[in-house]
This record gives C-alpha cells, structure tokens and sequence, in this order.
C-alpha cells in the first residue's frame, strides 16, 4: 500500500549563458552567502527577497525519488527514441537510472525480472502542454487557477502557486504512461506567467512535484485571446494592438535587466526595485527561462519570431500551431519546436485551416514535432494522438516509422525543455523513467501495464497497491481499529 494511502506514504518521505554584453548571471545565492555583505546597506535589514538576483530559486524543488528495485525487463521490443527498435531486448534499471539496454542484459543478483514476451517497453511520455493542478477536476469555480486575467501583462504570476497535488487526474495521467509534464498558465495574456515542469508523483506539496533542475517557461499567447479578453477591457482590441504589447514590455525589461546586471556586477549604491513583472521577462533575456508561445496563424509565428530576433530571446516551441505546416520549413531553420494536437481544428478562426497531417508535414521538413494535449483526458492518451499522426501521415504519401513517431512524444518534448541530456530516450546513465505497455503503443488496444520514475514503481496496472489514489480519491478513511 506504499502508494495508495497517500497521506500514510508521503509521511515517511523526506542557464544559458547571457547575452551581449551583460554581466555573466551569478549562481543563486543559497543560506548564508557571502554575496549579499557586498550590498552597501546593513545586511540585517533585508531578506534574500530584496534582491533581482539572476536565476534565483525562492521555491526549490523538493522532489526525492521513490524507493526503487534493481529491475530487468527482458523479451521485449524497445523503442529506445534514440535509435532504431531492438527486438526481444532488455533494459536494466538500477539505482534511479538506465544501466543496460540491448539485445540482453545481465541480470544482477538482486534483480526483479519481469519477462515481457509480446511487449513493448518507450521513455516516460512527457507531456509539454498541461494545465494539470492548475485547473483541477473537479473543474469547479472555486479551482479554476490557471488564468491571472486582470490585465494583458502577468509575467508576475507562476504556475507552480496554483498546482493542487490532490487533483485527481494526475494518477490518471500516470495510468497513460506520462511521467513529466510541464504545467502552464493559461492563455488570456500576452505574457501568462511562469510554467513549471513536474514529475507525475504523489506529493503533498507541489515542490516535492517539481522536476530538479529544470528550468522554468515563460507562457506567452499570440492572437485571439488576449484580444477577446481585452478588447473591451483598455485592449489590446487587434493584433496589431497584440504586438505593440509584447514589444513595450521587452523594451522596459531589456531596461531592467541591464540596471540590475549592472547592479550585480558591481553592487555600488542601493540596488534598484524588483519588479516581479520584468524579473521573469529579463530571466527570458539572460537565456535563464525558456518561450513557449501559444500560436495558431503561420503569419503570428513568424512575427513572433521577429520579435524574438528583435530583443534577443529565443522562442523554444510554438504551442497548437494549427498552421505550423505552412511555415515547418522555418521551424526546422530556427529551430524551433511545433508542440500541436493530432486533429484539433476549425473551433475558432484561428484554428480553421488545422489539418490532421500537421504532424507529418513538420516531421517531413526536419522540423521537431511534438504531440501535446492541453487537455487532461487527451494527455491520458497522447500515445493514440501520436498514431493518428502517422496515419494522417500516410494518407498524403508521408511514411512515419513508429521509432519517429515516439520521438514526438518523448525526446522532442525533453528537448523543448532543456531536459534532453536526463529524459527522452532510454540510453544508459539517463533518469528511468520508462513504460511498460501491453502491445504496440500506437495501438488504440494497447494500455500502460507499468510505470516507473527514477526506477522506482510507481504504477502497476495489475496491482491495485501500486495506484496512486489522491486524498481527494480516498475521501474519508478510518483509521486502524475502527477510531475515527
């Protein structure tokens, strides 16, 4: 029952370098740094928290891994998404990590050896659009987090301030094979805020969620959105209006960022006001939290990668990107990602030239496709959006091989979040996050049999004491004995 009395198990468990000629981001300062002595006012007068200092981390992860067993899982086909698939192989997960992967393995001593014949074993799935915690089911008034829409600009607010562990659905999508996922804010604003990228854990905070060393993402939404949320509020009312914004709050955060880097530099004077709206936009500048822009048109992409050009930052992928198809061969040149939806499509003008070969069209180009859900059933089944795709695929006379198609889903994704060095593909010294599915897993037959992160166990399709149940799940349990 390690994992399904929640409240029970949980009680046992404990950059891109700047730009130009900026000052090179100093590390965050931790307890006790010496750093802040150099500031000219009395050290005791102020916190930590008076200070802009680069890549600072107030909210740091706490996750520690499951305990985990030494595991080989033989006579399978693994679809490592570094490679091609190895047939009849096996992979040896060891101490968090991925030890062995090929034709066979040596099994330890100590090893939990579980032979797969007719199986399938891919990376974690990882999940770069979700609004898991954020907008928890039950999807009621009082829950609905995700959307700071008072004003066009709230770069301010962070995801991870909204997350509730408890929401149900995240055992769900484990059940799918989803073992990281990046939360983000909605899409009302031009800025949204601060997304945050989380294992698929049981956790009673959402730090011990949080994905160590991961950075984190700044939300931004191009088109109608900000517009019909806006129009009527002190705009933006157009697209033109749109732009006009993004680019009046890059000018006062490039202003921002050079007062404070100048300030860390140096420490001379008093240093000057944070501001917690231009904090996160000048992070975007010193290469320290990466763009993920939520964007339809062709047209708005490559605007949006103007403005990029413009101020120096780098958009790391186009999210929904109906029209990505039109422009893929731009993607590929800037390299940038196109997290989209396998059929979504014509639910607003925005969307109404999406078609169900985006997919492989962008793969065709050279361009990075990734399959994203923003929504918490499709993000249980992101497996059978990745099919879809690939027959779309074939419809129009593009060939996707399933060791392409998985890539979609997990080595993309981990590179559009600068977690490609640790997740993503099962090769020796990489976290094992891994899946065990029942057959093909672009079969709509097919269901996730295992999940493990960082090694450790923590679904079991056929072992109901290794189902994450939330407190939400349990409601009301009585305690040994009959007390209440």
């Amino acid at each position: 029952m390690r994992i399904v009395v929640f409240a029970a198990a949980l009680s046992v468990l404990a950059c891109a370098s700047a730009k130009g000629s900026q000052a090179p981001a100093p590390s965050p300062m931790q307890s006790g740094d010496s750093t802040h002595s150099q500031d000219s006012r009395d050290s005791t007068t102020a916190g930590r928290g008076a200070l802009s200092v680069p890549n600072a981390d107030p909210f740091p992860s706490t996750y520690k891994p499951f305990p985990s067993k030494t595991t080989v899982i033989r006579n399978v086909t693994i679809m490592t998404a570094a490679g091609p698939s190895i047939k009849n192989g096996a992979i040896l997960l060891r101490n968090g990590k991925i030890e062995t992967v090929g034709a066979s393995v040596n099994a330890p001593s100590d090893a939990t050896v579980i032979d797969g014949a007719g199986k399938f074993v891919t990376p974690g799935i990882i999940d770069i659009h979700s609004h898991l915690g954020v907008y928890p089911a039950p999807g009621v008034e009082a829950n609905s987090d995700g959307n700071e829409a008072v004003k066009p600009v709230t770069a301010y607010v962070w995801a991870e301030h909204s997350v509730w562990p408890q929401d149900p659905q995240f055992p769900r999508n484990l059940a799918g094979g989803i073992t990281t996922l990046q939360v983000l804010p909605g899409s009302a604003n031009l800025f949204g805020g601060r997304s945050v990228v989380l294992k698929v854990v049981p956790s009673r905070t959402v730090q011990g969620m949080k994905f160590p060393g991961a950075k984190y993402g700044l939300k931004m939404a191009c088109g109608e959105n900000p517009k019909r949320v806006y129009g009527n509020k002190g705009g933006p009312q157009t697209r033109m209006g749109n732009v006009a914004g993004y680019r009046t709050a890059w000018i006062e955060a490039e202003q921002y960022r050079r007062k404070w880097d100048k300030w860390n530099a140096t420490h001379k004077g008093d240093p000057p006001a944070r501001d917690l709206n231009l904090e996160t936009l000048a992070e975007v500048l010193r290469g320290n939290i990466l763009v993920h822009n939520h964007c339809y048109r062709a047209d708005e992409m490559a605007q949006m990668i103007d403005i990029a050009h413009e101020f120096g930052y780098k958009i790391k992928a186009f999210h929904h990107g109906v029209e990505a198809y039109k422009i893929a061969d731009l993607l590929k040149k800037e390299d940038i990602g196109a997290a989209v939806w396998a059929d979504w499509g014509g639910f607003k003008m925005e969307a109404l030239d999406g078609i169900r070969a985006n997919m492989a069209l962008v793969n065709q180009a050279g361009a990075r496709t990734i399959v994203h859900s923003d929504d918490p059933s499709g993000s249980q089944r992101l497996n059978q959006e990745a099919a879809k795709g690939i027959e779309a695929g074939k419809e129009i006379g593009i060939d996707i091989s399933e060791d392409q198609a998985i890539k979609w889903l997990t080595i993309n994704p981990a590179w559009a979040l600068e977690l490609d060095s640790k997740i993503g593909s099962l090769e020796p010294g990489k976290d094992a996050d891994v899946v065990l599915w029942s057959g093909d897993p672009f079969s709509v037959y097919t269901r996730a049999e295992k999940v493990w992160i960082d090694g450790a166990l923590l679904y079991d399709r056929d072992d109901p004491s290794e189902q994450w149940r939330t407190d939400f799940d349990l409601g009301f349990v009585p305690l040994v004995g009959g007390a209440k």
